[in-house]
């Protein structure tokens, strides 16, 4: 008979495993937390984010006259998953469950642990096609105060309160190479003790084993994140749908998120699906200051900036900047280079320009009023300048021929013809000097203004790209930045990982992105932002609360 060391072991100490050991430890049952790194790096990919959160006709909302409703967003939700597949049975119940849970009790059960918002709701993946299509069609973007270590905290506090009162096993530098099983039941888990490490958190640390290790506990939750820090395993699971992967990515997510874990599942007998669905930005910057390798920035942008291919050509509608990251991705990787760009004026990177992560938003991150009130005042926010000073992607210039000279000297092609630069921005600029316009582009920024949120910190007023006064002008090269992992292992609605024949394979559970986020692919082929922090609280909290009442 197998010696339990704990009820309940949870793989991996990113914000789906906090939320699942949280719930089980108030639950009354005793947790083994294994995580990879070093104690510092507790939270995992959460830590570094924006805090964005998705909700359904929250408060927020009402207040800013958005009109939302659990309908709406399901029909958005639906539109940019594009369920079409067998195995998307599941993932298509987590999708509905999860907007229920957004429209419901989220925010209430965030709000009794000390979760606070930002009270300007931001619109991110407006989508631009037709009402069944991607996207969506209100604002929804609610940005944590306190971004993503804000978000952690209340986890956090409860699993450590957890670990003083004796119920919760917190053990670093725990690499799990495999599921240990009995019966066709997983029971535990097998693998390497790592040597210690002090690196800060995020940075890459050592993978130098000084032992290996055996817990056993009667379930086993998988929450180890996916794929998006380990490019070799981003390009293997590539779609032909997507074109070619590129050659040069940036990294959005540390070295740690190597999704290797998946595997060991999936050789324990899990089932592993739609693989091939993945989520990367296409606005992606070479961090200038890096904290893990290739480290990129994403830009969250408002919809201002003019967005060019590699060869300098106006990219098609409705693929404007914070309209379709999909779709956006596709077209740039069938023309076939590893870069596109951003061109722009002072006037817009002053009230449109934001950086994805909670270190490029210390405004925001600290809790600071006093800074905050500064993005409606003007002015380029630190973080921005920093990268205007020192980003090897960013260049500001004063005329449109040194703009496209530097342009070819970054890209390291002659690629951009000053001449049709200068055409496409006057093109444009004259379809701003009227109240009228055919530019959709144009129509989106003026629609955008109508909202009191974009238009007091995220939507530069219309005006001549080609004026003096709403200079320098600025060019900013973007390449791919991976991040999410959209498939994973298949669960049903209470967090049960599935074998090939649709059974549970029983002791085993999967959260986060592990698991697609929920059934191994709640967002389909797209997401709605604010979905993915989102996704992990809800199936840790799915998974930690049917494994309270399982074991």
């Amino acid at each position: 008979m197998t010696t339990y060391d704990a009820d309940a072991i949870v793989v991996g100490g990113g914000l789906a495993g906090l939320a699942a050991t949280a719930e089980l430890a108030e639950a009354g049952k005793r947790v083994i937390l294994l995580d990879q790194e070093p104690e510092a790096s507790l939270g995992g990919q959460a830590f570094w984010s924006f805090g964005g959160l998705f909700f359904v006709n929250s408060p927020e909302q009402r207040r800013l006259g958005i009109r939302d409703s659990r309908d709406l967003a399901l029909q958005d939700w639906l539109g940019s998953a594009g369920f079409d597949r067998p195995e998307d049975a599941w993932p298509r119940r987590w999708a509905e469950a999860y907007v229920d849970f957004a429209a419901g009790e989220k925010r209430a059960w965030l709000r009794a642990m000390g979760h606070r918002i930002f009270p300007v709701v931001g619109w991110a993946e407006r989508g631009g096609n037709l009402a069944t299509e991607h996207g969506n069609s209100v604002p929804r973007f609610h940005i944590t105060w306190g971004t993503g270590p804000g978000l952690l905290e209340p986890f956090e506090r409860r699993v450590r309160a957890a670990v003083a009162a004796g119920k919760v096993t917190l053990c670093f530098r725990h690499r799990v190479t495999a599921l240990n099983r009995s019966g066709g039941v997983i029971n535990g888990v097998h693998g390497e003790r790592l040597e210690p490490s002090g690196v800060a958190r995020g940075e890459a640390s050592s993978r130098l084993p000084v032992g290996d290790f055996s817990f056993y506990a009667p379930a086993v939750i998988v929450t180890s994140g996916g794929i998006g820090g380990n490019h070799a395993l981003v390009r293997q699971s590539w779609p032909t749908r997507l074109g070619d992967p590129p050659e040069r990515m940036v990294s959005g997510v540390p070295a740690h998120v190597d999704g290797l874990m998946l595997g060991v599942a999936e050789a324990a007998g899990a089932r592993l699906i739609n693989r091939d669905r993945m989520w990367h930005y296409v606005e992606g910057v070479t961090n200038w200051n890096p904290i893990w390798p290739m480290h990129g920035i994403r830009i969250l942008p408002g919809p201002s900036s003019v967005w060019l291919d590699a060869c300098g050509r106006r990219l098609p509608v409705p693929l404007f900047p914070g309209f379709d990251t999909m779709a956006t991705l596709t077209y740039l990787r069938r023309i076939g280079y590893d870069w596109s760009w951003f061109v722009l004026t002072k006037k817009v990177i002053e009230r449109e320009f934001a950086l994805s992560g909670s270190e490029q938003n210390p405004d925001l991150t600290n809790r600071d009023w006093r800074q905050v009130l500064g993005r409606a005042r003007g002015g380029v926010p630190a973080p921005v300048q920093a990268f205007m000073d020192q980003g090897e992607d960013f260049i500001v210039e004063r005329s449109v021929g040194a703009l496209a000279r530097r342009m070819n000297e970054v890209a390291g092609e002659s690629l951009i013809d000053a001449g049709e630069l200068q055409r496409v921005l006057e093109a444009r600029d004259r379809e701003v000097a009227h109240r009228f316009s055919k530019d959709a582009q144009v129509a989106a920024i003026r629609s955008a203004r109508e909202y009191i949120g974009d238009r007091l910190i995220r939507t530069a007023k219309p005006h001549r790209f080609l004026d003096p006064a709403a200079g320098p002008l600025i060019a900013v090269r973007l390449s791919v930045l991976t991040r999410k992992t959209l498939g994973g292992l298949e669960t049903d609605l209470s967090g049960r990982v599935l074998v090939e024949s649709g059974e549970p394979l029983g002791g085993l559970y999967a959260a986060g992105e592990a698991a697609g986020f929920g059934g191994g692919g709640m967002h389909g082929y797209r997401s709605l932002e604010g979905t993915f922090l989102g996704g992990c609280l809800f199936s840790g909290r799915v998974a930690g609360r049917a494994v309270a009442k399982a074991v």
